[in-house]
């Protein structure tokens, strides 16, 4: 989901397994070092500057609880909005690390000019090797701005919106994987529906798939977002006021094609074993899938008795937590959505590590 855009509803947890049978496995990228709606538009006729207003700016660098020495990884670099913020807070000694599997995230790195910054073009699923080669092995923050940002959906020729009529592209890391075009060119009506249910909670899943199938074999491959959408519009009957009936859809394949969510599965267990003791996990989600991956694992390891209700065992040998949920969940201020609509949906959770092995 666009970083901002309203989220969809909050249902059970997605069966990853489900959706990602015929999914080629994450690859690690090169590692990389440099110091510091209308759908009539066609990609051609794209006016997006590709601008980028970073959310919870603000409340997301502070929940970091930045020390002027640390060591801190921004796993999403997008445009720069967090980095550049905390390298204002860091001291000579201090070390960022960004990542970001995005070339024109990567390329936009390039105007920081700091030895203090090390940009990796990488997803972040990859980010505890990565850092094992960098020589980084305690890390005393993570932040994480999951989804898409705006410079992505505003790109048309990324094949993100149905707002143009563009190459059906949808890969985050333009440099390698399977496009979206490529996915429904050689999937299977089974395969897509279920893509399209767990990953878009789309309630015409079938009807959808049947339909983009239907297209295929009646020799008529869909290679753009016009198309899509086109396909899509005419086989949603009911959906949400204000909402393109496309947009679930789009989600889905977009979240599918990235493996967001088994990306963020992924990265959670690693940045346990990376962060320091008191050191932050900071995690803005913009969709109920992301986030619940997120919540759970805090969760998980916040609360680790497991055990049966009265099971004879002494306190002290309960496992103990190696999480601790730092408050409440933090929304974007009225302030902020009014400035910046696109923020509403999202939501961070902030959790300390301890000390505990």
């Amino acid at each position: 989901m666009i970083k901002g855009v309203n989220c969809t509803p909050t249902q059970a947890l997605v069966s990853l397994k489900s959706a990602s049978v015929e999914q080629t496995p994450v690859t690690e990228k090169q590692l990389v070092e440099t110091p510091l709606s209308s759908m009539s538009l066609s990609a051609s006729q794209s006016t997006s500057e590709n601008t980028h207003t970073t959310v919870l700016l603000e409340e997301a660098v502070h929940a970091l609880a930045i020390k002027p020495n640390g060591i801190y990884v921004d796993a999403t670099f997008g445009r720069g909005g967090h980095s550049k913020r905390i390298l204002e807070q860091l001291g000579a000694q201090g070390r960022l690390i960004a990542f970001d599997r995005d070339l024109s995230a990567f390329e936009s790195s390039k105007t920081i000019q700091d030895k203090r910054f090390l940009m990796v073009h990488s997803h972040f699923a990859a980010m505890q090797a990565r850092l094992a080669e960098l020589g980084f092995n305690k890390i005393d923050g993570i932040l994480m701005d999951l989804g898409i940002s705006s410079p992505q959906i505003d790109e048309a020729t990324r094949g993100f919106s149905f707002r143009y009529d563009a190459p059906l592209d949808m890969r985050m890391d333009q440099s390698s994987g399977k496009t979206a075009a490529e996915f429904l060119a050689d999937t299977t009506e089974q395969h897509l529906a279920e893509v399209i249910k767990n990953y878009g909670e789309e309630r015409f899943a079938k009807q959808i798939a049947r339909a983009i199938i239907k297209e295929r074999n009646d020799g008529r491959p869909i290679s753009t977002t016009g198309e899509l959408a086109k396909i899509v519009a005419s086989t949603v009957t009911r959906f949400e006021p204000g909402q393109n009936p496309a947009t679930r859809t789009f989600q889905a394949l977009r979240i599918y094609v990235n493996q967001e969510l088994e990306e963020l599965a992924l990265t959670m267990p690693q940045c346990l074993a990376l962060l320091a003791p008191q050191g932050r996990l900071a995690v803005i989600s913009f969709h109920s899938l992301e986030d619940r991956i997120v919540k759970m694992f805090v969760r998980d390891q916040a609360n680790r008795d497991d055990l049966p209700a009265n099971f004879p065992v002494r306190a002290i040998d309960l496992p103990q937590p190696k999480l601790k949920s730092l408050g409440k969940t933090i929304k974007p201020s009225a302030k902020e959505v009014k400035a910046n609509p696109r923020s509403r949906s999202a939501v961070l959770r902030v959790a300390e590590r301890t000390a505990v092995v």
